[in-house]
């Protein structure tokens, strides 16, 4: 059960992930910021609602659109600005950038650059709680993309055959790069795709953050006891293109804004004001020191200095 002060962290969490990537995508744009950047602008539900119930040793990993994974498990918005900046102080000593965030100490083990790339790390990471005698879990998220890669069918097959320990979390925001879900999977529904590897498999409302935190409460649950992996789709949407370089011109104006209806920091604030958890000068208020947090990390970011040459042949290799 949430308490008062949990629904307004996670709103917070919610608006801090918003901004943070609306001035990452401003950073991109002054050149601050560099190489690929894939923005999480309208997802915040799925990533604060399935980080909430975890415990500081669960595992995660992210996929590709890893921001909004990060801000919500371990990271600072100093430390993942600092990132993209491509700076020592990032998160990843400036050596990742936007697709490779991690922090060991936290178990956040990164996203990868390779769709569907995550899964088979999450196997090994389950095989390695099991081998271990111990009763973490590990988070697997991906895109709806990832459910046509090979990695997908062999890591949901070979986790419900060992009992791994992982809950898989498919982000369905309806397009995989340009290519809307109806015109590259023969089966839309994707968590009919998971149904046959003997695992639990829901659905979720990824826009509705309450929906998410109980669907993640119950299925980390889950996991935990019966140390079997299990799958839910959360269905959500991306305001903006797959990454800062593509326009979105496959979507039309209205399909956006009938999403945008729907966004989840506005409904979440709105339940909020209902409630009275929170009145409309408290939502002023969190939103002008998430602005001015959000200020404070490309300060950051900026002031830090660039890695040094010889930490190019650092941490290639576990030690």
């Amino acid at each position: 059960m949430l308490t008062k002060q949990d629904k307004i962290d996670i709103f917070r969490e919610m608006t801090t992930i918003r901004k943070f990537e609306e001035k990452a995508s401003e950073m991109y744009e002054h050149g601050n910021i560099r190489g690929f950047l894939h923005l999480y602008i309208g997802q915040e539900a799925v990533a604060s609602g399935f980080m909430w119930p975890l415990r500081p040793d669960d595992y995660v990993i992210g996929a590709y659109r890893e921001h909004g994974h990060a801000l919500g498990r371990c990271a600072t918005p100093r430390k993942v600005m600092a990132e993209l900046f491509g700076k020592s102080t990032g998160v990843s000593g400036g050596k990742g950038g936007s697709m490779h965030l991690f922090d060991v100490d936290r178990r956040f083990l990164g996203g990868t650059a390779i769709v569907g790339g995550g899964l088979p790390i999450s196997a090994g990471i389950g095989f390695a709680i099991n081998y271990r005698g111990g009763d973490q879990i590990c988070l697997c998220f991906f895109g709806d993309g990832a459910i046509n890669e090979g990695s997908f069918h062999e890591t949901l097959n070979i986790a419900s055959l060992w009992n791994l320990p992982i809950l898989f979390i498919c982000e369905n925001n309806l397009y995989g790069m340009g290519t809307a879900v109806e015109r590259a999977s023969a089966v839309p529904s994707l968590y009919r795709r998971a149904q046959c590897y003997s695992m639990n498999v829901e659905t979720v409302d990824g826009m509705d953050v309450l929906a998410v935190h109980d669907m993640a409460d119950k299925l980390i649950s889950q996991v935990r006891e019966t140390k079997h992996p299990a799958f839910v789709e959360a269905i959500t949407y991306r305001y903006r293109g797959h990454s800062v370089a593509d326009p979105g011109t496959y979507r039309t104006k209205e399909e956006i804004e009938e999403w945008r209806r729907r966004d989840p920091i506005v409904q979440f604030g709105g339940k909020l004001l209902e409630d009275g958890t929170l009145t409309p000068e408290d939502i002023e208020k969190i939103q002008t020191e998430v602005a001015n947090e959000i200020e404070q990390a490309v300060k950051f970011a900026e002031e830090s200095p660039l890695p040094k040459p010889e930490t190019l042949h650092q941490d290639v290799y576990a030690g």
